[in-house]
């Protein structure tokens, strides 16, 4: 069984900037592709940034230029480094494994944006 966990949430002022970091069990880690995605009250779950096994990145246009995904696969962790946070970042931020035809989710860490 693969379990996720997110750390690094928090609160910060608007500019601020925040680590986010997941960390899955098991040993299938390096062949996983892998996202973080966000859910603010009353929307939906939406993709922020992920990486594939072989490191290549994706972005939504709302966080380019802001947040920068990134994997360490001998830890098993993946990151995502938000800068400039704006108040519209504010959401629940969950990891998911993606391995073949199966997801993985994380319990999700809370950011706030707010002055």
């Amino acid at each position: 069984q693969v379990r996720i966990v997110e750390s690094g949430g928090g609160s910060v002022q608007p500019g601020g900037s925040l680590r986010l970091s997941c960390v899955a069990s098991g040993n299938i880690f390096r062949l996983a592709d892998m996202g973080w995605f966000r859910q603010a009250p009353g929307k939906q779950r939406d993709l922020v940034a992920r990486i594939t096994s072989i490191g290549n990145t994706y972005y939504v246009d709302t966080v380019k230029g802001r947040f920068a995904i990134s994997r360490d696969n001998a830890k098993n962790t993946v990151s995502l480094q938000m800068n400039s946070l704006k108040p519209e970042d504010t959401a629940v931020y969950y990891c998911k494994m993606t391995m073949g035809a199966r997801d993985y989710w994380g319990q999700g860490t809370q950011v706030t944006v707010s002055s």
